[in-house]
């Protein structure tokens, strides 16, 4: 009888602490997903605690350091690998096509990744972390994450693998080191190929960014594809906010398609940032000053 007691006693606790474990499996996976799904709400405003001011919301965990990491997603796009690895940088996701999914949203879904990069820097101007990574939401593996040049092509592994004294040296950083496509000579203004939309859009690109005209225009613009690069918050301000409004102005008028808008972009990041129309570093040079793969 005494040993039916305490067995019976034993399984009553054994069943409350179970109860509360699932309990607290399933806060912890709810709480994942309102994370994932909203955005990060909850966290830290990257140098303000107004509440208000929902496009300026970036998570930025206990041990997040003054560095970002910023993409673009689209619906069915996994980026959980961000908040799960990439804990020590701050991380700013971009819903292009779910406004109402996270409070980190363009002004209009075009343009592909830029509209969210230019958004980023724009609406983060006066409180800009020391570094930022813009990158592509795929995790790794080919074809999803080819332009990613890192073993296994591992965004994370890139990432981390990013030398942060070379940026703070130089200001901007091509996450990859691979020059095809993109080097020797992408970019070639008077060439005359209806094919190759974006050289045609850069004509009338260049100057309303820039200034002058087409004859300022260079002839040849070149660096690594695709759109995922890195900066310094004192490279980042050497030009000013109104500079950044006007070239997402450019991306919010121009009656372009999205690839080839995007595409203008893609070979005038390093431009924007400090670099000759030409950057095309050679392979190991890049993947050892930038990457440490000496």
């Amino acid at each position: 009888m005494l040993i039916s007691k305490l067995q019976y006693r034993f399984a009553s606790v054994v069943t409350v602490l179970s109860v509360v474990a699932l309990g607290l499996l399933c806060v912890s996976k709810i709480n994942v997903s309102l994370r994932l799904r909203l955005g990060h709400k909850s966290s830290q405003f990257n140098g303000s605690n107004n509440p208000n001011s929902p496009r300026g919301w970036i998570y930025s965990g206990p041990v997040a350091e003054d560095k970002a990491v910023i993409l673009a997603k689209v619906h069915g796009e996994d980026v959980s690998w961000v908040f799960d690895y990439l804990q020590d940088w701050k991380q700013a996701v971009y819903y292009m096509d779910e406004p109402s999914a996270g409070v980190l949203h363009p002004p209009l879904n075009k343009g592909r990744e830029a509209m969210a990069y230019l958004t980023f820097i724009i609406d983060h101007y006066d409180v800009l972390p020391s570094y930022m990574v813009f990158v592509h939401p795929h995790l790794q593996g080919w074809p999803a994450a080819w332009h990613t040049d890192s073993h296994g092509h591992n965004q994370i592994t890139s990432i981390r693998s990013l030398r942060l004294d070379y940026l703070e040296d130089h200001g901007y950083a091509n996450m990859r080191c691979i020059l095809d496509p993109g080097c020797p000579a992408e970019i070639q203004v008077d060439r005359q190929d209806d094919r190759r939309t974006a050289e045609h859009a850069m004509r009338e690109a260049w100057p309303y960014m820039f200034g002058g005209n087409y004859t300022d225009i260079p002839k040849v613009i070149a660096q690594p594809c695709c759109s995922q690069f890195a900066i310094s918050r004192t490279q980042a301000l050497k030009r000013s906010k109104a500079d950044y409004e006007r070239y997402r102005q450019w991306l919010l008028d121009t009656p372009l398609d999205d690839d080839t808008s995007g595409r203008v972009f893609e070979y005038l990041w390093h431009v924007i940032f400090g670099r000759e129309p030409v950057h095309c570093i050679p392979l190991q040079q890049c993947r050892c000053e930038q990457f440490g793969q000496c």
